[in-house]
């Protein structure tokens, strides 16, 4: 049978149904395309998030650290301006030790065992010199209290070395000192500083490790002792 032509009506229906086929396509594509645009985009945005917050991350980390590293150095700051204040003042505290060291020693020239003191410093020099002239140097202010040391002093050293020594005063010892002798042998080679100052002064020297142990303890970061 002879297919026969499609009138009018059944023309725009066949139009119709390409039309609602051609336009369901289209729809579905544009979901296709929607979803992967949405996956593309989430997929993006969870790369640029993970690199901002690896960003950040690597900010504050510098940061922190940089903020490890300034407290570490405030603190060392710190520490190293309180060791050295305790330092000052330790060091204030023996220099006023030593100071009233020399005011009490200022005393002893005007008490009444300092020509026995004189006598035994003397004593003890000529036995260190062991010369037969002896120019014994002192204050003016202690020429009559040296004389009567010098005396008793060179027949004790007569009497222990079986020698004789011969001395004289000299008066030329400052008087800001606190007293002593100044021995000089006669060849003028030798002195010998027997002045109470020079004496308290090698003291200090001698007895500065031992008075700072026992004012301050033993310092655990010294290593050497002498």
């Amino acid at each position: 049978m002879a297919s026969r032509p499609m009138n009018d009506e059944e023309v725009l229906s066949e139009m119709n149904k390409m039309v609602a086929f051609i336009k369901q396509e289209a729809l579905e594509k544009a979901r296709e395309i929607r979803v992967k645009a949405d996956e593309e985009f989430a997929i993006e945005k969870a790369k640029l998030v993970k690199q901002e917050q690896q960003a950040i991350d690597a900010q504050y980390e510098k940061k922190r650290k940089g903020a490890e590293v300034a407290q570490k150095i405030a603190h060392s700051t710190l520490t190293n301006k309180s060791r050295l204040r305790l330092l000052h003042l330790r060091e204030q505290n023996l220099q006023d030790l030593f100071q009233a060291a020399r005011e009490q020693l200022a005393t002893l020239a005007s008490s009444s065992q300092y020509v026995q003191f004189l006598q035994g410093v003397l004593v003890q020099g000529f036995l260190q010199l062991l010369d037969t002239e002896v120019n014994i140097h002192v204050r003016e202010v202690d020429a009559a209290a040296a004389k009567q040391a010098a005396d008793a002093a060179s027949k004790q050293y007569t009497e222990i070395s079986g020698r004789q020594v011969k001395y004289e005063l000299v008066t030329s010892l400052s008087p800001d000192l606190a007293g002593g002798i100044k021995l000089v042998t006669g060849s003028k080679r030798i002195t010998l500083d027997n002045t109470l100052d020079e004496r308290l002064r090698l003291l200090e020297d001698r007895m500065l490790p031992e008075i700072r142990n026992d004012l301050y303890g033993n310092n655990e970061n010294r290593k050497f002792y002498t």
